[in-house]
């Protein structure tokens, strides 16, 4: 990532569950205090996915915990959130998402100038052959990497 740019939290598992084929950075519209319980990480979108309705981005599943020191003015925790794209992109979006088994599955969440970004993955599901290929891979490099450090 660039510089001013902080990483608020990552979907690991959406790279070992889905192949990433296509990445776009999104904003994404938020009420008061939702900001707030973001940059200090009081949330989850393990389960969160992306829909294109009526030409707009929208996510859906994303749980922003209330803020500690809201009062009446708080947020609703499991509202569908809009996301902030050109309609160019959106377009080329629903393009690929209209194909089968491709989804908008969001991969990070991360701080750059102050706003609340996004990177939301054009996805396709990995069959489990795939992730055993995953695995396998992963276990190669670590066992690589113990051998590198004992003969540093």
């Amino acid at each position: 990532m660039p510089e001013g740019v902080k990483i608020l939290s990552k979907n690991r598992k959406a790279f070992f569950n889905y192949a990433v084929l296509d990445k776009i950075e999104c904003g994404i519209s938020l009420q008061g205090t939702e900001v707030k319980s973001m940059k200090s990480n009081h949330f989850s979108f393990v389960d969160s996915y992306a829909r294109i309705r009526d030409d707009e981005l929208w996510l859906i599943g994303l749980h922003v915990n209330e803020y500690t020191h809201g009062n009446i003015y708080n947020h609703v925790p499991d509202r569908a959130r809009r996301l902030l794209a050109h309609k160019e992109e959106i377009k080329r979006l629903r393009r690929q998402v209209d194909e089968k088994g491709f989804t908008l599955v969001p991969l990070s969440f991360y701080l750059k100038d102050g706003m609340i970004k996004l990177e939301l993955g054009v996805c396709r599901g990995k069959q489990v052959h795939d992730k055993r290929t995953t695995i396998k891979n992963r276990d190669m490099k670590r066992d690589a990497d113990r051998e590198m450090r004992k003969y540093r």
